[in-house]
């Protein structure tokens, strides 16, 4: 019978953790009534350090499955590995990414355990009388919100859009319980093996960058984009586009930023000629710090800023731009 516990699917890299893992902490901490937060992480062999860094963060038991044909991501192993947990443990919830693991490996994992999924969701709550999962997620392209729920079949699963909340901050002496163990042997043959892996660069510019300038449809056009760049470069950093932005061809998809983008997370954010659409602030109202340059000063985006400048963009970024190379000569 299953429990109230709450599971989420850590990810690793070269067998380090990676950040969307302490995001899913973070939701799971916040959603759990009278059950534990467990996580399960897949890889080669792991140092104790790493698996406590779960523990602080906000895991109650962390089960490491390690063997060398889960270092990197083959799709037999890790469903044998990942449902004989689910088997053991009849987890309530079960959270991943909504990454290249989480997108691939769930479906999988709901299929062979007849239950439903919900992809791609940026909000998560309890419904307070039953304790159904409320799985929130865009859809229609973004212009509406849908809640699902999974009221009959069990684990509720969901993948969360990386950086739609901040990572767990560890919390200095908690304790949990760690459980290694091995993939079992039945799990040992794979149809498929990895030849090379290459990184997407341009996805891991943007989403990972500390800093972000987005520019909205006060651009006016296409050929006013040499200004924003040429801050960019002097500001070091990534370069992102609201929706209209995309729609009219001005930057292509890959630079696109809220519900049917990208979701970023940057330390500062600078949106230039952006009107703060809902959709566009889900993509990003985790920065840390938030700048905003608009002629209107009813904009939406200047709810959410920290600093805003209300003023004529063409003049403004001229002159931000030449305090900022001044302030790197002295």
């Amino acid at each position: 019978m299953s429990n109230n516990d709450i599971w989420i699917l850590a990810e690793q890299q070269d067998d380090a953790l990676q950040s969307i893992s302490f995001e899913l902490l973070n939701r799971a901490t916040a959603l759990v009534r009278d059950g534990s937060v467990n996580a399960i992480v897949l890889g080669h062999h792991f140092d104790d350090a790493e698996l406590n860094r779960l523990i602080a963060c906000g895991a109650d038991r962390v089960v490491a499955v390690e063997d060398q044909l889960l270092q990197s991501f083959l799709l037999d192993p890790y469903v044998a590995a990942l449902n004989g947990v689910l088997d053991e443990f009849e987890p309530a919830i079960l959270l991943a990414g909504a990454t290249t693991l989480g997108r691939t490996l769930l479906p999988y994992i709901a299929m062979r355990r007849h239950t439903g999924l919900t992809a791609d969701c940026t909000r998560l709550e309890l419904e307070p009388d039953s304790g159904l999962l409320l799985q929130t997620r865009p859809a229609i392209g973004g212009n509406i919100m849908a809640t699902i729920q999974c009221p009959v079949h069990r684990p509720q699963m969901a993948t969360i859009r990386p950086h739609s909340t901040r990572p767990a901050e560890p919390q200095p002496g908690r304790t949990g319980v760690i459980e290694r163990r091995r993939l079992p042997a039945a799990a040992q043959a794979c149809r498929m093996r990895q030849l090379s892996y290459t990184p997407n660069r341009e996805e891991l510019t943007l989403q990972d960058a500390d800093k972000v300038i987005v520019v909205g449809r006060g651009i006016k056009k296409a050929e006013n984009l040499a200004l924003i760049f040429q801050l960019a470069e002097i500001l070091g950093a990534a370069v992102g586009a609201t929706r209209d932005v995309v729609d009219r061809g001005w930057l292509s998809y890959p630079h696109q930023v809220g519900l049917s983008g990208k979701t970023i997370m940057p330390k500062l954010y600078l949106g230039v000629g952006v009107s703060g659409a809902i959709q566009h602030l889900a993509g990003m109202q985790t920065a840390e710090t938030i700048v905003a340059v608009n002629s209107d000063p009813e904009a939406q985006i200047f709810k959410v800023a920290d600093f805003g400048i209300v003023g004529n963009l063409f003049e403004a970024l001229p002159l931000l731009a030449e305090e900022l190379k001044a302030g790197k000569k002295s």
